[in-house]
């Protein structure tokens, strides 16, 4: 209800503005780190799209400057995002328990449900391709076509 006076236009506009900005400074950082490294043999990836940890596994030198690069971007905009929601979704449930009307809990708690469900799916495939030591590639492989096609 207090929504109108809560999401202003210049708050709208912060919003889009740090997402947007994140959005540059870490694809700018990614695409620095993944351009500098040298490649030889193969060019084959055995993923279905092009991305930094499957660029990685191509590189014919060592690579823990980038993979720490990619992991604390990794940590910063994965773990930010999911604090502040997990903080959100708290204070929700607090003010859904406290309702009055009992008829109304359930279809709170289930909209409130479904968008948890479809948060917890897409931060935790990003989690575990960005944020995991190295793993099988069919296991990321399948972690990624949740990260990148069921949850949207």
């Amino acid at each position: 209800l207090r929504y109108p006076s809560t999401m202003t236009w210049r708050v709208c506009v912060q919003l889009a503005a740090g997402s947007w900005t994140s959005g540059t400074v870490v694809s700018v950082l990614d695409t620095t780190f993944i351009l500098r490294l040298p490649y030889r043999g193969s060019n084959s990836i055995a993923h279905f799209f092009c991305e930094a940890p499957a660029l990685l596994i191509l590189a014919s030198t060592d690579t823990r400057t980038s993979e720490m690069a990619i992991f604390l971007m990794g940590v910063v905009i994965l773990f930010i995002p999911v604090s502040l929601i997990l903080v959100s979704y708290c204070h929700i449930i607090v003010t859904v328990v406290r309702m009055k009307s009992a008829v109304r809990r359930p279809k709170a708690f289930s909209t409130c449900g479904s968008h948890l469900l479809v948060v917890i799916l897409f931060y935790g495939s990003a989690t575990v391709t960005y944020m995991t030591p190295k793993s099988s590639k069919e296991q990321k492989k399948l972690v990624c076509v949740f990260y990148a096609m069921v949850t949207p």
